[in-house]
This record gives structure tokens, C-alpha cells and sequence, in this order.
């Protein structure tokens, strides 16, 4: 996809945003560590094509911290998430943050495979932590990629250094 342009997530947003986050989470909400969030009133970066929205990135940021709350892109494998990435890894080192980080759950092998490739390490499992997650959130569904059970958080980091936050 040529011409990816990012914007920083703005009010005029929030109906879209909304819109995509309930179609792809189930609600506006996302749990991360066992901490309810509403996505749609946290900071993010939209990335554009043509005019058009065609992903969404959430986060939070908390001391020297970075949590990627959610990663969306509309189309696969045309740059969009990573595009997105770039922008959080900027906005992060932007804030001092050390560390860029997300949670994901164990049927995501996807999402596995593509911050792995970008840098980010696997640092802990969270067995059953879905469990607790379905009773703030019960829209999480029992079976998630290729019909496998989603019961466990897998942690992602990826330490922003300091030599590229100059």
C-alpha cells in the first residue's frame, strides 16, 4: 500500500475508531495484565491510504513505560502496522520511554510472528490470565486463530535504546 500517512489519533476520530475497535475486539474495551481500558479515550495514530482510514494504533504511557493497548490494520502485509509501529517507537522515545510493550493472547500466532520480526521479545507468559480477563470483559470469545482456545497473555518488549533516541 503506497502512501501511508499516520496522524495522531483526534476527536473528529472517535466514531471510526469505535466503529473498528468494536468490529475487531468485540467492544471498545481491551484487557491488558488485568487492567480494563477503553481504547477509544486513549492517545493512538491513525494511518491513512488515499484519504482513507486504514488502521489504528492505542496506547498508554506510564512512567517509562509504552504499552501498545491495540494494533489494527485493515488490510495485511502492506505496511500499515508497521508503519503504525514507527510512530509509537517515535512518540515513546519522544517521552523518555525505555520500554515498548503489549500483551497478546496465545492464539495470536500472527501477531506472534509479526512483533517478533520487528524486534520485540517474548518475556512472559500469563497462563490462564484470560480467564480473570473475561469478568471485566465476557465478549472475549473461548476460541480465537484456527479455532485454538484462548486462555493465556503473552508479553512482548521491545527496549527502545538509547542510541536511537537521538
Amino acid at each position: 500500500m503506497s502512501n501511508i500517512v499516520i496522524h495522531t489519533k483526534t476527536e473528529a476520530d472517535q466514531a471510526w475508531c469505535a466503529d473498528l475497535l468494536t468490529t475487531h475486539w468485540g467492544s471498545t474495551q481491551v484487557v491488558s495484565r488485568g487492567r480494563l481500558h477503553d481504547a477509544n479515550t486513549l492517545p493512538g495514530f491513525i494511518a491513512e491510504s488515499q484519504g482513507m482510514p486504514v488502521g489504528l494504533l492505542t496506547y498508554r504511557i506510564e512512567d517509562t513505560e509504552c504499552e501498545i493497548v491495540s494494533l489494527n490494520s485493515l488490510f495485511e502485509k502492506r505496511g500499515i502496522a508497521s508503519t503504525l509501529l514507527d510512530a509509537i517507537e517515535k512518540e515513546a522515545i519522544h517521552h523518555g520511554c525505555h520500554r515498548l510493550w503489549l500483551t497478546t493472547t496465545n492464539d495470536n500466532i500472527p501477531a506472534l510472528h509479526f512483533y517478533q520480526k520487528r524486534g520485540f521479545t517474548i518475556v512472559a507468559l500469563h497462563p490462564n490470565a484470560v480467564r480473570a480477563a473475561r469478568e471485566v470483559k465476557p465478549e472475549i470469545p473461548e476460541r480465537g486463530w484456527e479455532d485454538i482456545p484462548i486462555r493465556d497473555e503473552i508479553e512482548l518488549e521491545k527496549i527502545l535504546q538509547p542510541s536511537s533516541r537521538s
